[in-house]
């Protein structure tokens, strides 16, 4: 009989699940032919075989409670029993402080996590620590996703891939996202993204959050938005913060946050060819034009780090002015908004919250190193994640189709950190 765990059930002919070092970090061992010893490489499948509804084992659960800083808390919105079995209902954490591994390699701390990564990676345990210390790299593990296998995105590290999956109104159940899920990690996806906009969006990012070894991720304003019937100008600060909490209790490891998109770089896109592409960014602007009031992502921005740090919930700075077109690559709102990205940046790397910001959009080649150029100067930054597509689209109407920001790096400064994702 077949072993999932052992042969992947025949997906990769010639090819076995292995466990190395203290930790047993799980690595994909190739067989070679002409007596040539076997070749290791990086393997994001996870436990396989798993039922889905019992879940996947805590992996990080002990390491986390011997850290000693957090405690349990009740979730502000509960599960559905008659969506969710008991089988899959976890404990919920809260940091009794800041409980970010930003902040525990800030402190000269090397957690196991990092340990974890710098054998999945082939460096040392310091090494991981002082690139997420220095803002180089970041480790995206909720507190309350014990089930994560740790990883890290950054510079110097493997290219780490994502994959998108999320229910709609018109189709997909719970049980076909997490087949979209394990699917997508048995493949190779280093994280996924749940961008569910359908219903039973809570007990749906329940069910994948459970089954998944990698990070997850999601666009808050996404679920604000259905709560309050898809109405742009009746999102409040309240109703985004009650979803934040919400997202971080169940486990969510990243966060999309659109909060560079300022009232006054709205009207530079009118110019545009393809306008705003990002829906993100099109949900925030909506609401800064209907009220005529700043983005209260921005001036709330200091509220959301207070959050973020108590569950190590990452921010990805959503890129919701990229340009959609290379006909409006490097314009006045893109590099607006990436000025403010880099502002925020540092505010939240002062609460000690990781960071990585989306970008650069529909750039062609030759002004790929102007952007990135910009993007070193004026933010010192860390992380860029590849929000884009194919460079050649001149005005595509879709924004996900595939991103390459690994295949353009010679014309990245060398002292650039960027993830693709």
């Amino acid at each position: 009989m077949s072993d999932w765990n052992k042969d992947y059930n025949g997906h990769f002919p010639g090819s076995t699940k292995v466990y190395v070092g203290e930790h047993q970090v799980p690595m994909r061992e190739v067989a070679l032919t002409d007596g040539n010893q076997p070749l290791r490489v990086y393997d994001t499948s996870g436990p396989l075989g798993i039922d889905p509804e019992q879940g996947l084992p805590a992996k990080r659960a002990q390491w986390i409670a011997e850290r000693g800083d957090v405690e349990e808390t009740e979730r502000i919105i509960p599960l559905s029993h008659a969506l969710t079995p008991s089988s899959l209902h976890r404990k919920t954490l809260c940091g009794t402080g800041n409980v970010t591994q930003l902040h525990y390699a800030r402190k000269g701390i090397i957690t196991p996590e990092m340990e974890f990564i710098a054998t999945r990676e082939g460096v040392s345990a310091e090494f991981v620590r002082k690139e997420v210390a220095e803002g180089r790299a970041i480790i995206p593990a909720n507190i309350n996703h014990p089930e994560s296998e740790p990883m890290i995105i950054g510079r110097n590290f493997h290219v780490k891939i994502n994959a998108n999956i999320g229910n709609s109104a018109v189709v997909s159940s719970i049980k076909e996202e997490v087949d979209k899920l394990s699917w997508a990690t048995l493949w190779g996806a280093d994280t996924v993204m749940d961008l569910s906009t359908g219903k039973d969006i809570h007990d749906t990012r329940e069910w994948i959050i459970r089954n998944s070894a990698v990070p997850i991720g999601t666009v808050p304003i996404y679920q604000a938005l259905e709560k309050v019937k898809g109405k742009p100008e009746d999102l409040t600060w309240e109703v985004f913060k009650e979803t934040l909490i919400e997202q971080a209790e169940q486990g969510v490891d990243y966060f999309t946050i659109h909060a560079g998109v300022l009232l006054e770089y709205i009207p530079h896109t009118a110019k545009r060819l393809t306008g705003i592409v990002s829906r993100g960014g099109s949900i925030i602007a909506k609401w800064c034009l209907a009220h005529h009031k700043e983005n209260f992502l921005y001036t709330h921005f200091a509220d959301i780090c207070e959050i973020l740090k108590k569950y190590d919930v990452a921010f990805s700075l959503g890129d919701g002015l990229r340009p959609g077109s290379i006909a409006d690559a490097n314009d006045e709102a893109q590099f607006g908004e990436l000025k403010t990205l880099g502002e925020l940046t540092k505010i939240a790397w002062e609460h000690d919250v990781q960071v990585m910001i989306e970008g650069p959009g529909h750039v062609p080649m030759h002004l790929i190193k102007e952007n990135m150029d910009k993007i070193v100067d004026r933010l010192y930054l860390g992380n860029l994640k590849g929000a884009s597509d194919y460079n050649a689209l001149k005005a595509a109407g879709v924004t996900h189709v595939l991103q390459v920001a690994a295949g353009i790096k010679p014309f990245f400064p060398k002292d650039f950190k960027y993830k693709v994702i």
